[in-house]
């Protein structure tokens, strides 16, 4: 029967009839193919080799470790480099499809020093290592950019020393120095930063790096200095009213650490007493975080003398001659300064020279006593002054409560030593009636799950990879045991039971007969007949059933080789 193809220049062009049938049904074929006593016998070979297989590739998958990202940005060359010095020390390294250098989790610190020692990669020298490449001859603007250039990339390798920063860039604005004062320009700088997975920066965090921008570069002020993540989210603001910002952080950073010394002063108190995990304390501290200034003048009523000028007059009377006589004694003395001894010791002694004093005789030769006198005194007033500045972080109130826990399976806290717990922290703290300050104490049971709680999760626990990793590998075993083995056994037995099978046929006696009890012919099952025959599959299926008749019917079987050897000898 032939099958009517696509027609050929108008006719019709028949198929062979065989090769229409070949691939007339591919599954049939399949089953076919797969019914065979050869792929029977293999097949449990095949599911062994299959399951070992499975098995080998599932532990390869757990063995597996966790793999870290060593370079995210390299050159052709430099990847190349890398990839070889670490082939070539034996650390297992690969490349993502972003173009990243991964290495396994233990083998990253490693993997790091030795390319450092072998200074790799070399694109991209660092800091003001640029500077060492510049030729000789160049100019003066290609010196400051590669100055520049110097100075962003060593700002970035500091910015990246922060915990939560994966790296980052820095951009900065330099204008020109000018002789003249209008025209001069501020620096400014521009940081990117690229965050760890799950991670943020806090506002100290964003102010350090502001600080530490603004300082690193001459006459940058830390307004001009803008921070934005990888997300485009601005993470630097501008203070505005003159700083309130920063004043504002200030003082709760000094209510803080005087909530924090009065609660470490607790801990110290309280952890030998009741034990580390048996109270709870809390303090609140109401602090004065106003800065005041003060200044003071006095003076001295009575006053002190700052200047004195003046003179005064003798006495008039006749002078008693004296001397040699002659032409120089009648010639008149020059005008003297008088000086009164008496007077200098009074001042000096405190006693008022005005002041009357008990006339004393004449001593020839002793000065003569004043007639009048003018001075011109100034008198300066005593001062004193006094600077008060009292800085913030008084105390003007104290709150602290103190949760005690009560002791598992025991009596109750009586209020003796409750009251004596409250009067410890009273005294731990400086408790002051006058401020108002509050202080309770309370005895509690702690809840089952805050006591829970405290610790890791079991999943965090070191022995949770180990067992998994463990247990994977015992559940593979049992797959390859349930799966592979047992129904190879099982398929190994029922081969050797079917008729005609090797293992069968070797069971057999001298007279062809069989010990095996299954292959005796039961009194339900058809005879063997012709038809039988010629429906057998194979040709060890159509021996079996021979040798099955000659046991059944050993006469008949007798009377076809005697007729089989008179036709072989006629």
């Amino acid at each position: 029967m032939s099958q009517i193809l696509a027609p050929i220049d108008g006719k019709p062009v028949a198929a062979p009839s065989g090769l229409a049938g070949r691939f007339d049904n591919p599954l049939k074929q399949v089953s076919g193919f797969m019914a065979q006593p050869a792929f029977k016998r293999a097949l449990p070979m095949i599911l062994m080799v299959g399951l070992i297989a499975a098995a080998a590739l599932a532990w390869m998958l757990v063995q597996t470790p966790p793999q870290r990202v060593l370079f995210t940005q390299l050159t052709d060359a430099d990847k190349g480099a890398v990839s070889e010095a670490l082939s070539a020390a034996q650390i297992d390294n690969a490349f993502d499809q972003s173009g990243a250098l991964t290495v396994a989790e233990d083998d990253y610190h490693r993997a790091r020093m030795l390319l450092a020692s072998q200074d790799l990669p070399k694109a991209a020298p660092g800091g003001y290592a640029i500077l060492d490449d510049l030729p000789m001859g160049v100019s003066r603007a290609v010196e400051g950019e590669r100055l520049r250039q110097a100075r962003e990339t060593e700002l970035a390798r500091s910015i990246e020393e922060i915990d939560s920063v994966a790296d980052a860039r820095v951009h900065l604005a330099m204008p020109e120095s000018s002789v003249f004062v209008r025209d001069r320009a501020s620096p400014s700088a521009s940081v990117i930063v690229r965050l760890e997975a799950g991670r943020a920066l806090s506002e100290a965090q964003v102010r350090s790096i502001v600080n530490l921008t603004a300082s690193s570069v001459p006459g940058m002020k830390p307004d001009a200095v803008t921070i934005v993540d990888q997300m485009g989210a601005l993470l630097s603001r501008p203070e505005e009213g003159g700083g309130i910002g920063e004043a504002g952080d200030a003082r709760i950073e000094i209510q803080r650490r005087i909530e924090d010394k009065y609660r470490a002063q607790l801990t110290t108190l309280l952890t030998p007493l009741v034990g580390p995990d048996n109270f709870s304390a809390e303090v609140q501290a109401e602090v004065d975080l106003d800065e005041s200034q003060a200044t003071r003048e006095t003076y001295d009523k009575e006053g002190v003398i700052r200047a004195e000028q003046g003179q005064w007059s003798g006495a008039s009377g006749q002078q008693a001659p004296g001397g040699i006589p002659g032409a120089l004694s009648n010639t008149a003395p020059a005008p003297s300064t008088l000086t009164d001894p008496a007077a200098q010791a009074a001042a000096a002694a405190g006693v008022d020279p005005n002041a009357a004093a008990p006339a004393a005789p004449p001593v020839a030769g002793a000065a003569l006593p004043k007639a009048s006198e003018e001075f011109a005194r100034a008198y300066d007033l005593g001062k004193e002054i006094s600077v008060t500045r009292q800085a913030p972080g008084g105390i003007k109130r104290l709150s602290v409560a103190v949760l005690l826990r009560d002791p598992e399976g025991g009596k109750p806290r009586s209020a003796a030593e409750i009251k004596q717990i409250n009067d410890l922290v009273k005294a731990a703290v400086g408790f002051s009636a006058e401020r108002n300050d509050q202080v309770t104490v309370i005895s509690r049971q702690f809840s089952a799950s805050a006591i829970d709680g405290e610790g890791p999760s079991w999943y965090e626990a070191d022995w949770v990879p180990m067992v998994a990793r463990n247990g994977t590998a015992l559940v593979i075993a049992l797959l390859v045991l349930l799966l592979g083995v047992r129904p190879l056994l099982k398929m190994v037995g029922k081969n050797r039971d079917e008729p005609g099978s090797p293992q069968r046929a070797a069971l057999a006696g001298p007279d062809g007969s069989h010990s095996s009890a299954t292959e005796q012919t039961t009194p339900g099952q058809a005879p063997v007949s012709i038809d039988r025959l010629a429906q057998a599959r194979g040709y060890d299926e159509r021996v079996g059933l021979v040798r099955g008749f000659t046991r059944d019917n050993p006469a008949r079987a007798a009377l076809a080789v005697r007729d089989m050897i008179k036709a072989d000898a006629s």
